[in-house]
């Protein structure tokens, strides 16, 4: 299963109907949870979402609406005996906060700490690229690599069938047939996060060819300005980005207190899109990964 999990969608300030930021991917066994903000623990439960699931966190910056539900849900995984490692992601500069947080917890699991300083894969298929806002900050993507989809009626005529296909698939040539003439090029997925930034080329390159392309949309273009000032993107920049991107779907989130709706801040950024599809978030939210993308 290939799903987000939306918990929480606020930016600085929560609201009666948004907690802060959180939000679990689920892919093909793994669950990365990236920036837990307060009550993250709770939102999972209402989520259904269990800490079990939870393989990996990342964090893109260490300002507290993205990171200080981190101490809750590590208690939280001690609490139901997570067995497995937890790997957490975030940038090197805040490393000492990182540890302040952990620290609160003072239970024993396995948690790994992989501080990241550059643009680079920080684990297998999972990449970072520096985005622009006030303090160091990254995004993230998650790559499947291109595959194979074999085709049956070339599978026939060539007279392969059975085992032969497996040891086929294993080498790349069987019997002079070769992997390439009975099979056809199956782009791999990309999931892509973008959080607290302005316009930037690392978030151009994390959009670029995305599946579902999960940014922040913490001020109306209206309020250009003050996005501008913070170091935040309007919904105008968000569907830009969609758009340069080729994103199949933009799922918008991160939106200030201000904004009690917020379906003109999804007009804004549809406008800009392109042809790329535009949903905000609501707490509680699941968004399966769209169909795969034909050859």
């Amino acid at each position: 299963m290939r799903q987000l999990v939306v918990l929480g969608t606020a930016s600085q300030v929560p609201t009666r109907t948004r907690n802060h930021n959180g939000y679990v991917l689920l892919w093909d066994g793994q669950g990365i949870l990236f920036d837990p903000g307060e009550g993250t623990q709770r939102q999972m439960l209402l989520a259904g979402v269990s800490a079990n699931q939870v393989t990996r966190i990342c964090l893109t910056h260490l300002h507290g609406d993205h990171c200080f539900g981190l101490p809750g849900v590590l208690s939280r995984l001690w609490l139901d005996q997570v067995g497995h490692p937890i790997h957490l992601h975030f940038p090197a500069s805040g490393e000492e906060a990182v540890r302040h947080l952990i620290a609160v917890v003072g239970h024993s699991l396995d948690l790994r700490l992989h501080p990241h300083g550059a643009a680079g894969e920080v684990a297998d298929g999972l990449f970072v690229r520096p985005l622009h806002h006030r303090i160091e900050a990254y995004g993230y993507q998650l790559v499947e690599p291109d595959g194979r989809t074999m085709l049956p009626h070339m599978l026939a005529a060539a007279g392969i069938e059975g085992e032969d296909v497996g040891q086929l698939i294993h080498t790349g040539h069987l019997r002079g047939v070769r992997l390439e003439d009975v099979s056809e090029r199956r782009p791999g997925q990309r999931f892509a996060f973008v959080m607290d930034t302005s316009p930037c080329a690392g978030a151009e390159h994390l959009a670029d060819g995305a599946d579902i392309l999960v940014t922040e949309c913490t001020f109306s273009d209206d309020d250009a300005d003050l996005a501008a000032s913070y170091r935040h993107l309007t919904a105008g920049q968000a569907g830009r980005l969609a758009a340069a991107g080729g994103a199949d779907t933009l799922v918008l989130t991160h939106f200030s207190s201000r904004y009690q709706d917020v379906e003109p801040l999804r007009r804004q950024a549809e406008a800009q899109a392109g042809g790329t599809r535009v949903l905000t978030a609501s707490d509680l939210d699941r968004f399966d990964l769209p169909p795969r993308r034909n050859f």
